[in-house]
């Protein structure tokens, strides 16, 4: 084996954790067993499956080891406690067993903290969903956490396709490994010492390589910005998405058709389900706000991470590659068409200007942050968010698998989600796809968001208006 250590992206992930907020995603997805032998699957065949598919990634094996005072970043190494049963869990759903009362249980399990000293993913099996609107009897729902710094959205999606069949006989969705994955040897003192001074020593000189690479574009980027978006680019209002959140999280989701998508995807020329996205998240806030009396007279600004891998068979590598692009929400725009082209015109931008140049420049020299520094990276990046807005939402759709699947012969019916949220950032959308279907799941604090569900109402609206508006 070899060592292996954290990137800087990943270990950033590592510092967002704290008492109030964590820093895990968590799919919850929903299986049918009829599909399965005598249509029923139990616990134990779970458990025996999940064993299996231990190969299937590294993720299931490995722990962090981190360095005693933040002198380098963490490594991974093999967690010779590893206990599969320590991992998988069972519970039945609380009476009356409904939409709202899952929604509840699946935002007190995503508010949980994971054990860092094991390996970093666990899974929940939850029975008694038959209240559930448009499920069938005896369908139970599998949520799993996995912390972000071992994967992002793209690679989580991988993960847990991995462990899915593409029929109910159980052959396998993805090609398993022919090798057991490589863990992680535990680094000796030297190795340690000798590794995080090259690091210490090393790391300014490689961002200033980086600044200096980037000068010529850098240089047009900036003369861009003042040139052509100064006018356009107003301050981030403060909304109730911008404060402080406690360890309370709350849940709700939605689901519509990719093929409505796609419909109204085609009434602006070049527009992406993307743009679909971010159009009918701005119209469910303008809905939102307006009620509340709170609608600000600038447009809100959302985060959209973008996955940064050039080649597709890079997602089989469990880890965080993305950067991210700040879009104008157009949430004083009434019409929905107006509103999908308005989106469509600054997602373009966004990508040719932020994207291409700020995002990736920052992107680059994380990379080369020393592991000392990291922490106090973090906490600056995180006061500025607090102190001058940069975003009010972040949206993330992360594409997932077109075909039905299936594990233990029992059949994937629908995909849900949860995603970190932090200080000044309280609202996370994420749009996940499985199957000809989308789902929007809202991932926000109790006390910024106590009725989340009419939020979720609001979000509807906004689809099915722009859907009327296509049709």
């Amino acid at each position: 084996m070899s060592m292996q250590q954290l990137s800087a992206q990943d270990a950033q992930f590592l510092h967002l954790e704290t008492g109030n907020n964590h820093a895990h995603l968590m799919f919850a997805t929903i299986f049918d067993p009829s599909t399965a032998p005598n249509g029923k699957v139990r616990f134990k065949d779970i458990i025996r499956h999940v064993e299996s598919r231990l190969d299937a990634s590294p993720v299931f094996r490995r722990r962090l080891m981190k360095i005693p005072l933040a002198l380098d970043y963490p490594y991974w190494i093999e967690d010779e406690y590893f206990d599969l049963e320590q991992h998988i869990s069972h519970a039945r759903l609380p009476d009356p067993g409904d939409w709202r009362q899952f929604s509840i249980y699946i935002a007190r399990y995503f508010s949980k903290p994971m054990d860092l000293n094991r390996a970093l993913w666990d899974i929940m099996v939850l029975e008694g969903l038959d209240r559930l609107p448009g499920l069938a009897k005896g369908c139970y729902a599998l949520i799993m956490r996995v912390h972000h710094c071992a994967i992002d959205g793209v690679s989580g999606a991988h993960f847990f396709t991995a462990i899915c069949d593409k029929d109910a006989k159980g052959t396998p969705a993805l090609e398993l490994p022919s090798t057991v994955p490589d863990l992680g040897d535990k680094p000796g003192n030297f190795d340690i010492l000798r590794r995080a001074g090259i690091s210490n020593i090393t790391s300014p000189m490689k961002m200033v390589r980086t600044l200096v690479g980037y000068s010529p574009v850098l240089a047009n980027a900036v003369q861009a910005r003042f040139n052509r978006e100064a006018a356009s680019d107003a301050e981030v209002p403060d909304t109730r998405f911008n404060a402080k959140v406690s360890p309370h999280k709350v849940f709700d989701s939605m689901m519509v058709s990719l093929d409505d998508m796609k419909i109204v995807k085609a009434k602006v020329k070049g527009a992406t389900i993307n743009d679909v996205v971010l159009a009918t998240v701005s119209g469910g806030l303008n809905n939102y706000l307006c009620h509340h009396n709170e609608l600000p007279e600038q447009p809100l600004a959302a985060m959209v991470p973008v996955n940064t891998r050039t080649d597709s068979g890079e997602a089989e590598n469990p880890s965080n590659d993305i950067t991210s692009m700040v879009v104008s929400l157009p949430t004083l725009t009434d019409d929905p068409l107006a509103c999908l082209e308005q989106v469509h015109q600054a997602t373009a931008s966004s990508k040719a200007i932020k994207s291409g140049v700020s995002a990736r420049l920052m992107t680059d020299l994380a990379r080369h942050v020393p592991g000392v520094t990291m922490a106090s990276v973090m906490r600056l990046v995180m006061g500025m968010q607090q102190s001058s807005r940069l975003f009010n939402v972040v949206v993330s759709n992360v594409p997932g698998p077109r075909q039905t699947l299936y594990m233990c012969g029992a059949k994937r019916v629908a995909d849900y989600g949860m995603a970190p949220i932090a200080d000044g950032a309280g609202l996370f959308i994420a749009t996940p796809s499985y199957a000809g279907q989308m789902t929007f799941n809202l991932t926000s604090d109790r006390d910024i968001l106590p009725d989340i569900s009419f939020l979720r109402e609001c979000l509807e609206e906004s689809f099915y208006e722009l859907l009327e508006a296509a049709s």
